[in-house]
């Protein structure tokens, strides 16, 4: 790619909205450190509405391009990856020593390597292979908000969260199959009901966003495992039938 191409290819508004992903996993690190936790938490969240917006808007406005699928990755290995994992680690982590620490290290680095294996999949499938790296960074989050909204300590659940951290690291790296939202356009037009249906939604999680946004990204996470045994179920009852049909 030419040097002049190369600036061509690069668009102001949807590398302003990454910019900003990345901004909120820094701060969110930044609070991390000072205990901040709650903080940390809500900015990831944020930084996945960045993450959204960035890519709709870069394909409304027929902005992609490479400089910015690449930037866009970098900018959610921070968000996503390096920022959960060591809020996780201070948060609930910290007291468990050597295995806190591993499993920390581990989210991130399998985040990374989800992060990798996306950019060079060359599957047409709309549905994701392997749990979505915002997706694993929104159920730790979830985590520390719920239970700072019931106001329970983390301490003595440290092995759960352990365990926890180590399943969604797995989750990232498996083949497990993962509804995606790519299809949900912001700027198509939609029933009335479907409106209806959102706005409900939206008045629900503002009543108790903490508690309800542990519950959705708890079902999300575990809709990997599930999805995939009916899939792989119902592609083995069909197979007799296709044998048949070709006899």
């Amino acid at each position: 790619m030419h040097k002049q191409d190369f600036k061509k290819s690069i668009y102001i508004l949807p590398n302003l909205f990454t910019s900003m992903n990345l901004f909120c996993g820094y701060y969110s690190i930044t609070a991390s450190v000072q205990l901040r936790f709650v903080d940390a938490a809500i900015v990831i969240l944020i930084g996945a509405v960045f993450d959204v917006l960035d890519g709709k808007i870069a394909r409304a406005t027929h902005t992609t391009s490479k400089f910015g699928i690449e930037y866009d990755s970098l900018a959610d290995l921070m968000t996503f990856g390096l920022a959960p994992a060591l809020l996780m680690f201070l948060w609930g982590l910290d007291t468990m020593g050597r295995p806190g620490w591993s499993a920390a290290f581990l989210f991130t680095i399998c985040g990374a390597l989800r992060l990798a294996r996306f950019n060079i999949s060359t599957s047409s499938s709309s549905d994701f292979e392997g749990l979505p790296i915002p997706a694993a960074a929104a159920m730790t989050v979830s985590v520390v908000l719920f239970f700072s909204r019931l106001e329970i300590s983390p301490e003595p659940y440290n092995l759960i969260f352990l365990v926890l951290m180590f399943w969604l690291s797995f989750c990232m790296v498996s083949s497990f199959k993962y509804k995606s939202l790519k299809k949900v356009s912001f700027f198509k037009t939609m029933t009335f009901n479907k409106l209806v249906m959102l706005v409900l939604v939206f008045v629900a999680i503002a009543t108790e966003p903490y508690i309800l946004l542990f519950v959705v990204f708890s079902a999300y996470v575990v809709s990997g495992p599930i999805l995939s045994v009916v899939w792989h179920y119902t592609s083995e009852t069909e197979k007799p039938a296709r044998i048949d049909k070709r006899i």
